[in-house]
């Protein structure tokens, strides 16, 4: 079979938020380039999500955000988490300092495709990657399936939005740049969602629900209205394989809300619960969003680093190709703003997920429900550390008793997601000072690891 070659500036694989973010991005600035998804036009934008989100207002200006909030934010009304003590029955209720909203994600994926078109991308649908083409060590170019046909796109710079796990980092041959190759299955999450019609509204639907499983996984309930619900669960894949389903089946009869509820939707996924790629540029690639893991190692939100992080990756670039100059040194700013900026609390949050795997359930549930609820938000959302004033501190340790050992490690956590943010905030300008970065945060991290006692995560 004869295959096509088509040549752009740039080609993007993959229409999630991240491949969106970096194809409307480039368009704006004049660049020539097509965005491959594998999906059809019909289920573009289709993807498994929790769906809670704090707004579009922060996201980079290359779409139309008050078209995204207005036609893709169904619930803009969340003012509070409920963490549900899965033992007792009892729950947390922690107020938001700023209110956030729940969407309808295939129809924030549709507004997302139709605004990169719109910005002036090609966008192919039922295209599938299977290879990447290298000369001389840099990415010129990928191999495809568009609609069955073999399909060579050349491109400046390839930008992998193509997710967790992403195919075309097995077939990258990495050796002549520091892109990080650290990553294995042991470090991300196996996910799985619902959408549930109810009969009756919910009286929490200004609250997102979370409930701690088995296996380091929580569930949740993000109400995408108050009769329409995103029910889902994920578990961590270095523990004991959860039955999904099953498991999530069986919450869901347990709630009396819940009862005669139909499910209109179904979906699952692999995604990051790890820190961001140390680097995630080589010479003519760049990876984004869940290809490089920026995502919240503790709740897997992942929207608003990949759109930023589309954005960055796609001026970098765009400034390259004007160059003639996209090798890795080139690319190197992408780096230094992702890790600067959302990296360092991802990274921060990271530790919280590994501390808590060192620990049995049982044990985290009387911590979380004895802590007080501010810290916790902190911690787990923006800050990626976590304070606490001498009077909490104070009642905290008397609620906390018979567990202060691990309060006291929590702290020492706590204290070392500062130290560590601050190493995230010395990210180095150029590769050639990466490995120096790099020994110094490995350092900490060791340190960290005797702490609590914890399997090595990387």
């Amino acid at each position: 079979m004869e295959m096509s070659t088509e040549s752009h500036d740039m080609v993007v694989v993959g229409g999630g938020t991240a491949g969106c973010f970096a194809a409307a991005t480039a368009a704006r600035d004049g660049l020539d380039v097509v965005l491959v998804e594998r999906k059809t036009e019909e289920e573009g934008g289709h993807i498994a999500c929790g769906d809670g989100i704090k707004g579009a207002s922060k996201f980079p200006d290359v779409i139309d955000r008050d078209r995204l909030e207005e036609e893709a934010f169904t619930n803009r009304n969340i003012t509070r988490a409920v963490f549900e003590n899965p033992r007792t029955g009892e729950e947390l209720d922690i107020p938001f300092n700023e209110s956030g909203g729940v969407v309808d994600r295939w129809k924030y994926g549709k507004v997302l495709l139709d605004e990169t078109q719109r910005a002036g991308a090609d966008i192919h649908y039922e295209t599938v990657v299977q290879d990447v083409v290298q000369e001389n060590g840099q990415v010129t170019g990928v191999r495809a399936k568009r609609e069955g046909e073999p399909t060579t796109y050349e491109a400046d710079v390839v930008v992998d939005g193509a997710g967790s796990l992403s195919l075309l980092q097995d077939k990258t041959d990495f050796s002549g740049s520091t892109f990080d190759t650290n990553v294995n299955y042991s470090q991300f999450c196996s996910a799985y969602r619902e959408v549930v019609e109810l009969e009756e509204p919910v009286e929490w639907s200004d609250a997102l629900v979370f409930k701690p499983t088995a296996e380091l996984g929580y569930l949740w309930y993000f109400p995408r209205s108050p009769t329409e619900i995103n029910a889902g669960l994920g578990f961590q894949m270095n523990k004991e394989p959860m039955e999904l389903v099953s498991t999530l089946k069986a919450d869901l009869e347990s709630r009396a809300e819940f009862a005669g509820a139909k499910v209109t939707d179904k979906l699952g996924a692999a995604l990051p619960t790890r820190r961001p790629y140390d680097s995630a540029v080589h010479p003519g690639y760049v990876a984004v969003g869940d290809a490089a893991a920026h995502v919240n190692p503790c709740t897997g939100g992942g929207i608003p680093g990949a759109a930023k992080a589309g954005h960055w990756a796609a001026k970098i670039a765009a400034d390259g190709i004007a160059d003639g100059d996209v090798s890795e040194a080139a690319l190197w700013e992408y780096n230094r703003r992702v890790q600067t900026d959302f990296g360092k609390r991802f990274a921060a949050m990271d530790l919280y997920n590994i501390f808590g795997g060192a620990h049995n359930v049982d044990e985290l549930v009387s911590l979380i429900t004895a802590l007080p609820g501010q810290p916790i938000v902190d911690a787990l959302g923006k800050q990626g550390t976590a304070s606490m004033g001498i009077g909490l501190k104070l009642k905290t340790l008397v609620k906390t008793f018979g567990h202060w050992d691990i309060l006291y490690e929590l702290y020492k956590v706590q204290q070392t997601a500062g130290a560590l943010k601050d190493i995230y905030d010395s990210y180095p300008d150029d590769p050639a000072h990466f490995d120096a970065w790099k020994a110094e945060r490995d350092s900490l991290m060791d340190e960290f690891y005797e702490l609590t006692g914890a399997e090595p995560k990387y």
